[in-house]
């Protein structure tokens, strides 16, 4: 998080000829100078992206609070770069649920509920369980083998005690699972429903980052050896743990 990033500001000499151009039809006009580097909206596109990205990790760190507000001036400060990319991040984390807009003031974190923790992993449960059921019956033995390094990762992740570490980590071992099914809109649901469910509590403890890891190995090895039963009581643990 003390990574800065580089502000997106358009240069002035561009920013004037951008604004002396027609705007009409968008063409070129004679003698019009080319606009030099690259254009202003992929630039802040980027540093948007890793602006929510920061953002993202803050959130499940626990660096920014649930209940606390904070101004996008001031977080474009933390970052080293202007209020608008910071501002555009925070509205996608709005769409997200993660934030909600106060007036004149900023964005508060949301405060998540028992309730609504338990009803994400309510549905993730009711997604995910059939999808691997059903992948443990056709997927070969030699597949779910080669998935071994990302539930070690999970292990190294758990240890380190880093809540972030752990939540990228876990989310990209479940990816990799789902990625089996062939089924993108499936896998980018599930992860957006993960990443909601991956907010600061309790369970970020470093004991319970090690048990949950330790379900991926043990739930791994099921999978290579298609015990389906042992497989549908793990999910079962593994998303009742996740409330």
């Amino acid at each position: 998080m003390e990574q800065r990033v580089q502000g997106a500001a358009m240069p002035q000499g561009a920013a004037r000829a951008q604004a002396a151009a027609p705007t009409a039809r968008g063409e070129h006009t004679h003698g019009e100078r080319p606009i030099p580097g690259p254009r202003s909206e992929v630039r802040r596109s980027s540093v948007r992206g890793q602006i929510l990205d920061a953002l993202r990790t803050a959130l499940v760190a626990g660096e920014l609070r649930p209940g606390e507000v904070y101004s996008a001036p001031a977080l474009g400060d933390r970052f080293g770069v202007s209020a608008t990319p910071v501002r555009e991040a925070m509205q996608q984390l709005a769409l997200e649920g993660a934030v909600e807009v106060v007036p004149n003031r900023g964005f508060r974190v949301v405060e998540r509920g028992a309730r609504e923790l338990a009803e994400l992993a309510e549905v993730r449960a009711l997604i995910e369980v059939p999808v691997m059921l059903r992948l443990a019956r056709t997927v070969p033995a030699e597949q779910w083998a080669g998935l071994r390094p990302l539930a070690e990762d999970t292990v190294r992740a758990a240890s380190s005690g880093c809540p972030a570490t752990y939540a990228e980590s876990d989310r990209a071992f479940h990816r990799a699972v789902l990625s089996l099914s062939g089924n993108r809109q499936l896998v980018r649901t599930v992860d957006d429903l993960h990443r909601r469910s991956q907010w600061p509590r309790a369970r970020h403890a470093r004991p319970h980052l090690l048990a949950d890891a330790a379900e991926h190995t043990t739930l791994l090895d099921a999978l290579i050896a298609r015990d389906l039963d042992v497989i549908r009581d793990l999910l079962e643990e593994h998303f009742a743990g996740a409330c």
